[in-house]
C-alpha cells in the first residue's frame, strides 16, 4: 500500500493563523499543476512499484482547481503509477461547495471531501480571515450529501482565547450534530511569520493559557466519545469504518508520495521535502529535474520516528516490532520511564503494546521524547 500527497499552494486570501505555504496570486495555477504532472512521471519509482491505495490534494486550497487542471492531475495518476484507489480525498473551503464543483469532483472519482471549517462562529470565522461564512458552514455537509458524498473530514480550532468555553462548545456541538463520520481538531497556533504571529509580537494578541486550551482537548474527547467517535489519533475522530485512510497511513509506516511545492515524502525509512517556492518548483520542472531533497535518517532516527508516531494512535507501539525490525529492547533499555510514565497514569503497557491513556494524549510529544533512544 502506498499513497500519493498533491500540495496546491494556492489560496484566496490569506488566514491569519496559517504558516502553510501558499500564494493568494493565482496567475501561475495553470503552469504549476503542468510541473506537478512532470514531477509524477520524473519521481515514478519513487514508491517502487507499489500500488496507489489513496490520494489527497491538500494545499492550499485544491478545490480552487479548475476542472481541466483536476482532471489532468488524476488521470496523470492512474496513467504513471500502478493504482487500486481505495479513497481519493479533496481538501474544499465551504465557498467552494457549488453544485456545478461537487457534481464534476463526484463524476470524477473523489470520494471524501475534507473540508475547513475551523469555526461555525461568524465572528471567528472573520477573525482568522476564513473566505467563507457561518452559513456556509453550516451548509456544507448538507450540500455534499446532497450531491452524493458519503465520505467527509471537517478540520476545526480549538483554543481560541474567550472568558469561557462556550464558544469552543457551541462548534464542537454543531460539528457532532451534523455528524460528517470524521473530525480532525487542531490548537490555535501561533506562528511566527503569520498576521496572529504580528499581532502577539505587538501585544494586540494574547493567545489562551495551556490549561484553558488543555480544558477544550479535553471537551473534546469527552463528547465525540459520547457521540461513537474514536480517537484513533491525537488529532483525528472517527466513527467506526470512517477512519481517513490516507491520515491513517502517515501515522502508521505507510510510504508516500508527496508532490509539489513544500511537498514532504516517506519512502518507508527516509523522509524528505521539496522547497518552498512556486517559481522555484516550476523553472526546475521545466528544466526536467526533480526539486525533490532526500534527508537521509540514522537507525536512531528512524526508531524514534516509529515511537513519535505510534504513540499518537489508538494502535500504539509495538516493542516486539521495534525489536525485530530494528534490534532496539525498549522494554529493557527505558524501563524505569515506562514504568515512571505508568505510574503517573498516562502510559499504558497491556503486554504487547504501549499506549497513552486518554490523559497522557494531552502530553504525547513529551512520552515519546522520554522514549526516544
Amino acid at each position: 500500500m502506498a499513497g500519493i500527497y498533491i500540495h496546491i499552494p494556492f489560496c484566496k486570501q490569506a488566514c491569519h493563523y496559517c504558516d502553510f505555504h501558499f500564494s493568494t496570486n493565482l496567475n501561475r495555477m495553470d503552469q504549476l499543476v503542468k510541473a506537478i504532472g512532470k514531477e509524477l512521471e520524473i519521481r515514478k519509482d519513487y514508491l517502487a512499484g507499489q500500488p496507489i491505495k489513496t490520494v489527497y490534494l491538500g494545499g492550499g486550497t485544491p478545490s480552487l482547481l479548475s476542472e481541466k487542471n483536476l482532471n489532468f492531475l488524476l488521470e496523470k495518476i492512474q496513467t504513471t503509477f500502478r493504482t487500486d484507489l481505495q479513497e481519493v480525498t479533496l481538501e474544499a473551503n465551504p465557498d467552494d461547495l457549488s453544485a456545478e464543483n461537487l457534481k464534476f469532483w463526484k463524476e470524477l472519482g473523489i470520494d471524501r471531501l475534507s473540508l475547513g471549517i475551523q469555526s461555525f462562529q461568524e465572528e471567528i470565522l472573520r477573525f482568522y480571515n476564513r473566505a467563507h461564512s457561518a452559513s456556509e458552514a453550516l451548509e456544507a455537509i448538507y450540500r455534499g450529501r446532497d450531491a452524493g458524498f458519503e465520505k467527509f473530514s471537517i478540520d476545526l480550532i480549538y483554543g481560541f482565547p474567550y472568558g469561557d468555553h462556550s464558544i469552543w462548545e457551541k462548534d464542537l456541538t454543531e460539528a457532532l450534530r451534523q455528524d460528517p463520520g470524521h473530525i480532525s481538531a487542531y490548537s490555535l497556533t501561533v506562528e511566527p511569520k503569520t498576521a496572529l504571529g504580528k499581532w502577539t509580537e505587538k501585544g494586540r494578541f494574547q493567545p489562551a493559557e495551556e490549561d484553558f486550551v488543555a480544558e477544550q482537548f479535553e471537551l473534546l474527547q469527552e463528547q465525540s466519545e459520547k457521540s461513537g467517535y474514536i480517537q484513533y489519533e491525537i488529532s483525528n475522530f472517527g466513527k467506526s469504518g470512517q477512519f481517513a485512510l490516507h491520515n491513517t497511513n502517515y501515522w502508521t509506516g505507510v510510504p508516500y508520495l508527496g508532490v509539489g511545492p513544500s511537498a514532504h515524502s516517506f519512502d518507508g525509512k527516509n523522509r524528505g521535502f521539496n522547497p518552498a517556492s512556486n517559481a522555484g518548483y516550476i523553472k526546475e520542472l521545466e528544466a526536467g529535474t526533480s526539486p525533490f531533497e532526500l534527508e537521509l535518517s540514522t537507525k536512531e532516527d528512524q526508531v524514534n520516528d516509529r515511537i513519535l508516531t505510534g504513540l499518537r494512535t489508538i494502535w500504539g507501539l509495538s516493542p516486539a516490532e521495534l525489536s525485530s525490525e530494528y534490534g532496539v529492547y525498549i522494554l529493557n533499555s527505558k524501563r524505569k520511564e515506562i514504568e515512571k510514565l505508568e505510574k503517573m497514569g498516562w502510559l499504558i503497557w497491556d503486554g504487547k503494546i504501549l499506549s497513552l491513556s486518554k490523559r497522557g494524549k494531552l502530553l504525547a510529544d513529551s512520552i515519546a521524547a522520554e522514549l526516544f533512544i
